[in-house]
């Protein structure tokens, strides 16, 4: 018995080894491989960013190195295509809102950016916005969202300080900067954001303060909310103020907003541009005071007149940085005014505008200016 078991594992041994056998083993394998299931591909780890242009000095174009251009002479993918790795930071697409220079934004743009930034971050697979925008009105315009956008996914605006076709044009670092800061996690849930000159900053604090300088966007009661470069974010502290899905305002059925006017004081003051303010419809009255938001006699006259008459009037300063308090230099309780506190002129008419959206009250406003 054992020679013959000895017999059959030795020709077992030798028939597997055979041309035949090695043949057939080989057809068992490839018959597998085609059978095999293929491994599912990798998924891409990139965040998935949506660009909105609306033109601005990043998308301008003029004499090649000189710094003379006209706004939005590019569109946005154009403006992807001249950053190189941008494709590396995120799945980017664009859309063209608009294509103008910042100083004609109107109330029209802001209603039509925001509702198709709702629109898409309500997508699940969009992880981000970026918004391209010229410098002049940029402050104005992110508080705007800020205050209306209802996600607590990035919303990120760059702009630029030359243009496109200028010797060292800032555009596509900024940019670059600002789809790393829209794709950055920590970015959630932090409101609006600039990005500009290797800097964040928050929509409510930034204010630009110089005609030409690339070092131009600065926050001056409060200090930026982080720094990036070269796509590599640090951040700050959170900001302390109601914004986006915490606010309470909504667009999304507005197709338009209240008229608010805002008023330079200065020497020799009187009331006719506040009359004439009124007379065009104005809803809301914004004075960018002397000081800690004062102004005539003559003037604080007229705008007493008109807070009697339901016109909302809200106290600013037309200096660049400090608070306008309340009840320091005018009764705003006996008038009926609105302190502007840190908010600036620009900024106090973009809240001043949603405020009325939901009362006359100037108390109620007045708390409003303290939460947002």
């Amino acid at each position: 018995m054992r020679h013959t078991t000895t017999g059959w594992l030795i020709a077992l041994v030798i028939s597997a080894c055979t041309p035949e056998a090695h043949s057939q083993a080989t057809k068992q394998d490839d018959t597998k491989e085609k059978t095999a299931k293929p491994k599912p591909a990798a998924k891409d780890a990139r965040a998935n960013i949506k660009i909105l242009a609306t033109g601005g000095t990043i998308a301008g174009g003029g004499e090649a190195g000189g710094y003379s251009y006209t706004s939005g002479q590019f569109e946005v993918g154009d403006l992807i295509k001249a950053v190189p790795g941008l494709d590396k930071k995120a799945m980017l697409s664009g859309e063209q809102i608009a294509n103008i220079g910042s100083q004609d934004m109107n109330d029209d743009v802001w209603l039509k950016l925001a509702k198709r930034a709702n629109e898409l971050l309500a997508d699940p697979s969009v992880d981000g916005i970026v918004v391209t925008h010229g410098t002049d009105t940029m402050e104005e315009t992110a508080y705007f969202l800020d205050l209306v956008i209802k996600s607590r996914k990035p919303v990120v605006l760059v702009g630029s300080m030359r243009p496109a076709t200028a010797i060292s044009a800032d555009g596509p670092a900024n940019l670059y900067n600002g789809v790393a800061v829209a794709s950055d996690p920590a970015a959630r849930g932090r409101g609006v954001l600039v990005v500009i000159n290797d800097s964040i900053h928050f929509a409510r604090n930034v204010v630009k303060t110089n005609t030409t300088n690339v070092e131009t966007f600065a926050s001056p009661n409060r200090g930026a909310a982080g720094l990036v470069a070269s796509g590599s974010v640090t951040w700050f502290e959170q900001m302390d103020k109601r914004h986006t899905t915490d606010s309470e305002f909504n667009v999304k059925t507005l197709t338009a907003l209240p008229r608010v006017d805002i008023i330079y004081a200065h020497s020799n003051m009187d009331a006719t541009l506040i009359n004439a303010a009124i007379a065009a419809g104005a809803k809301g009255i914004v004075v960018a005071g002397v000081g800690d938001g004062n102004m005539s006699k003559s003037a604080l006259d007229a705008l007493a007149d008109a807070a009697k008459n339901k016109i909302l009037v809200v106290r600013s300063t037309r200096l660049g940085a400090g608070m306008v308090m309340r009840n320091a230099e005018v009764d705003d309780d006996k008038l009926g005014f609105v302190a502007s506190g840190e908010l600036n002129p620009g900024k106090s008419r973009v809240l001043a505008m949603l405020a009325l959206t939901k009362t006359t009250d100037p108390a109620k406003v007045q708390q409003m200016f303290k939460q947002y």
